[in-house]
């Protein structure tokens, strides 16, 4: 081993990631100054527009205005054809006087921006939903990382680079920082809208902001310096650190509770039950999990099972399904398709599902009748989901023709997709025989991805691209939310497919009572292809986190009128401008 710290490979590969985002900032930088320097020669060029526009003569104007009304002009389009209607199936000539967008990328429709909320809700919004990004970003390079060890093993020996240390730092990080930072933001905006009156308290919202980044701040550096508590997956910060994150939840709730408890409206719309009961949820899992007195033994089992699987299902899954219950029907311009239905699954899932910890421990010296229960309760979540997932796509009934020109909801569809797959596919791993070929290996792994990433996270950003832009007025470059969409979802797809046949291989190996490095070997190729598909949902969050930019950046494009229509308008509105009256 290289005496010095450089000379590890590990080393090398964290100071080549880290310098990845410097070398993307000084390009933006690069791209900064250009930027400034095309706006200075534009508004020079504009300064001498408006010159030469002051100064038109009575037959400059008329000789525009005569040019607006031959360009308005357009043909009955009967010249050749008489009163038989004319007909391009090749698609040949459609639009042939557009060029405003690239042709082999679909158009799609506009936002239009809506302040309806205060500019310092909306501001407090963006802060969640922009933590939530800078958390992603962080804790998908350390999975970028992770990934990379599984093809390379011996990338570093050092103790804060370590598997054991990294991973739950990964974990966490996307749990409790990117996933929980984005949903507990966009509930800012669904509580109060869906009950027609303010927030009860911004200032709370900010006190929940900083107490959930000074826990993954916090959590994540202890982490990394080995102090960990030891209970379980998912749970790995320390208890004093979980209690701060514990403490900006609870004050939420509070605030929640608050203004639903003033809403205008008669009805609590269901949205805000599985807001607040996820709310409320989380706050009874991490109690169940940190206090001491039940986990002596064979108890800590059977409270790391509970814990770990109510933390998905009862805190994540809940509460994103409750933003859907939101967002789905206002972006279809649409009612959600049946409010029955929706409660159907929301009493069903906390009856089924928070029940069913135990069956990742079958075959484990927990009580048979447990095991048993927590398998009745896996094939009982089928109602849930059967429930939701119909809820949502009959909500699309009549209204599928909006997906082919809007940007957003093909996020939402994936989703609702995976919500419905994955579910299933836990179902299914909870069964005794499945859970011998599948428990601990990598299925678990993909399994894992398929929900928190193709259910939360794809439902996460379809929601935040269609609120920034009505909050900001400023949409992303379509062809880039078209990029992150793709990239993430074959990304996500090489990461799951290639992991579940390679663990289901895996698992039949051990069962014939083969040598264990036999497994290992086998899973070469399928680790080296989850490190690919890795790298395309890491690359994914880059090209979102600069669409979230685009969408919140206030710099505005100076635009010079060319067409007799534009000169025309930009020649009324200074001519308005003259006659303002000063102060």
């Amino acid at each position: 081993m290289n005496n010095s710290i450089f000379g590890e490979s590990g080393i090398q590969i964290t100071v080549l990631l880290i310098l990845i985002p410097v070398l993307v900032g000084l390009l933006i930088a690069v791209v900064k100054t250009y930027g400034t320097y095309k706006d200075l020669r534009n508004r020079h060029k504009l300064f001498e527009f408006n010159k030469k526009l002051e100064n038109l003569s009575s037959e400059d104007v008329a000789f525009y205005e005569k040019r607006k009304i031959e360009e308005a002009y357009q043909l009955p389009h009967n010249e050749l054809s008489g009163k038989i209607p004319p007909s391009d199936e090749k698609g040949i000539i459609h639009n042939i006087n557009e060029i405003e967008e690239l042709r082999v990328i679909p158009h799609k429709k506009n936002f239009v921006p809506q302040k309806y909320i205060s500019e310092e809700l909306a501001k407090l919004i963006l802060y969640f939903i922009g933590f939530a990004i800078f958390w992603l970003l962080f804790g998908t390079t350390v999975g970028e990382y992770l990934g990379i060890k599984f093809v390379a093993p011996d990338a570093d020996h050092v103790s804060w680079l370590s598997f054991g240390r990294l991973r739950p730092v990964h974990t966490n990080m996307v749990f409790w920082g990117w996933a929980s930072f984005a949903m507990v933001g966009l509930s800012y905006y669904v509580i109060p809208r869906v009950s027609n009156v303010q927030i009860y308290s911004l200032k709370i919202g900010w006190y929940t902001l900083i107490l959930m980044n000074v826990a993954v701040l916090a959590g994540t550096i202890s982490l990394m310096a080995g102090m960990n508590n030891a209970g379980g997956e998912y749970r790995e910060y320390i208890w004093p650190i979980m209690a701060i994150f514990a403490a900006g939840i609870v004050i939420s709730l509070y605030n929640f509770l608050m203004t639903v408890a003033t809403r205008v409206t008669k009805e609590i719309y269901v949205s805000n039950w599985y807001i607040i009961a996820a709310m409320m949820y989380v706050v009874v899992i991490l109690t169940v999990a940190y206090v001491p007195i039940w986990q002596d033994g064979l108890a800590e089992t059977i409270v790391q099972g509970y814990y770990m699987h109510q933390g998905v299902g009862m805190w994540f899954m809940f509460l994103t399904l409750g933003l859907m219950y939101y967002f789905l029907p206002q972006q279809l311009n649409k009612p959600i398709y049946s409010y029955s239905l929706g409660i159907l699954a929301f009493w069903t899932q906390i009856i089924f599902y928070t029940l069913i910890g135990s069956h990742h421990f079958i075959f484990s010296a927990i009580p048979w009748w447990m095991q048993t229960v927590a398998i009745v309760a896996s094939v009982g979540m089928v109602i849930p989901v059967v429930a939701g997932t119909a809820n949502f796509l009959l909500t699309f009934n009549g209204a599928w023709y909006q997906v082919k020109t809007s940007y957003t909801l093909p996020f939402y569809l994936i989703g609702i997709v995976f919500y419905f797959t994955g579910s299933m596919q836990g179902t299914v791993e909870a069964f005794r025989f499945t859970n011998l070929i599948w428990h601990f290996t990598d299925f678990t792994v993909a399994h894992s991805h398929l929900t928190m990433y193709g259910i939360i996270t794809f439902m996460l950003w379809g929601f935040i691209y269609t609120l920034v832009p009505r909050i900001t007025g400023k949409e992303p470059p379509k062809i880039w939310v078209g990029i992150h969409f793709w990239l993430a979802l074959i990304g996500l797809l090489f990461y799951t497919v290639s992991l579940m046949i390679g663990s289901t291989q895996k698992g039949l190996l051990w069962m014939d009572n083969k040598p264990f490095i036999q497994s290992v070997v086998l899973m070469a190729p399928y680790w080296l292809w989850r490190a690919i598909g890795g790298t395309m949902m890491w690359i994914s969050h880059f090209v979102f986190a600069y669409n979230f930019y685009k969408m919140v950046n206030k710099k505005q494009e100076v635009i010079i009128p060319k067409t007799p229509a534009e000169i025309l308008e930009a020649k009324r509105q200074l001519k308005n401008a003259e006659y303002i009256p000063t102060k």
